[in-house]
């Protein structure tokens, strides 16, 4: 079922934020006519790009991921003729998706009000590192930024204190993209009731900043943010954590809540841990729960990662294997689930998460 059937977009984004936005928005139906450049165009095309890849003359594996399904359309908008061509199909779209730094599209003439006085149904995003207005609005952005300023590089810190890197872009694709999403389907909803179109402004630092929500807990009661193993749900508890297996890879426990820890220790045969919990007054990051964390590991080191899940699935207390990228497009769930999908070439493919059926 593709419920955005007939909805035409021009996208007019680069990289990774817009791209993710439209990418969900075909996904479920959508029509996306990417504009780039003449020249260079998206230089996604050519980012992790392999040796054959480039021999092919075919664009990254990054690109098409989440480009393959939209329409290619390249203009100079600094040129008349091609200015032209893109106001020409203003009046046949619903929503123009651009991620230009403030300014550059209004020294166009193609801004929002611009455009609007010849659809005034459109709805019109812009995704910014910082926002259309404020006072960092033209400084330049990336994912890394983002993350540096809202407190998740912070919260994302190994035992020792040193701040990690992660290899998700989680400002682009959940402050920019998904944020972009919500902000254009809201705005449509609008238009398609009452005719009028509006102006999404799309900050990824604000999206991220947001997002931020269970480190803001500390923050409302004590005025800080807490340390790695001090919190709740970064290591503090032997409930909510990750262990090494004797093959030297990884569980993840995430028995929260009080019946999945139980469940948890019945199944290890260990009842005097079963009041071991947060819920019943042990403190989070405490000696109590630092001992039962060791006590925890210990038990974990004593067999392979298999053998563990194998004894501890059928006992319903949120366990799961700690797998590598290239481990989960494998995994029976993801395949099952539609999630992976190999194109003409073989290739692996992760699809849009949106599923939609009457």
């Amino acid at each position: 079922m593709f419920p955005l059937k007939d909805l035409r977009i021009l996208d007019l984004t680069r990289l990774l934020p817009g791209p993710v936005c439209t990418w969900h928005l075909a996904g479920l139906g959508a029509e996306v006519i990417k504009i780039e450049d003449k020249g260079e165009g998206d230089y996604a095309r050519t980012f992790f790009q392999t040796e054959t890849e480039r021999n092919l003359g075919q664009d990254s594996v990054f690109f098409r991921a989440i480009n393959a399904e939209k329409k290619i359309m390249k203009l100079d908008l600094k040129l008349a003729g091609d200015k032209q061509a893109f106001l020409n199909l203003i009046p046949t779209v619903d929503l123009v998706v651009e991620s230009f730094r403030p300014g550059v599209m209004a020294k166009l003439g193609l801004d929002a009000s611009s455009l609007m006085k010849i659809k005034p149904a459109l709805v019109y995003c812009a995704i910014t590192g910082y926002g259309s207005t404020g006072p960092w609005q033209t400084q330049a952005c990336h994912d890394l930024n983002s993350m540096a300023l809202t407190g998740m590089l912070e919260q994302n810190r190994a035992p020792d204190g040193r701040p990690t890197l992660p290899n998700y872009q989680m400002a682009d694709v959940l402050g920019g993209g998904v944020s972009a999403a919500m902000g254009c389907l809201a705005a449509l909803w609008q238009a398609n009731r009452t005719g009028q179109g509006s102006f999404v402004d799309i900050s990824m630092t604000d999206g991220l900043l947001a997002h931020n929500l269970t480190a803001q807990v500390a923050v409302h009661h004590t005025g800080a943010t807490k340390g790695p193993e001090q919190d709740l749900l970064n290591g503090g508890v032997p409930c909510y954590n990750l262990y090494e297996t004797s093959d030297d890879k990884w569980l993840a426990l995430a028995a929260l809540e009080l019946k999945f820890w139980q469940n948890f220790c019945d199944a290890l045969n260990k009842p005097d841990w079963r009041d071991q919990h947060w819920s019943l007054g042990q403190v989070v990051g405490g000696d109590s729960a630092r001992a039962v964390t060791h006590a925890v590991q210990a038990q974990f080191k004593t067999a392979t990662r298999d053998a563990w899940l194998a004894r501890l699935t059928p006992h319903d207390c949120c366990v799961s294997p700690v797998l590598s990228l290239a481990e989960s497009m494998q995994h029976p769930l993801f395949i099952a689930r539609q999630m992976v999908s190999k194109d003409a070439d073989g290739v692996s493919w992760l699809q849009t998460p949106i599923q939609v059926s009457s």
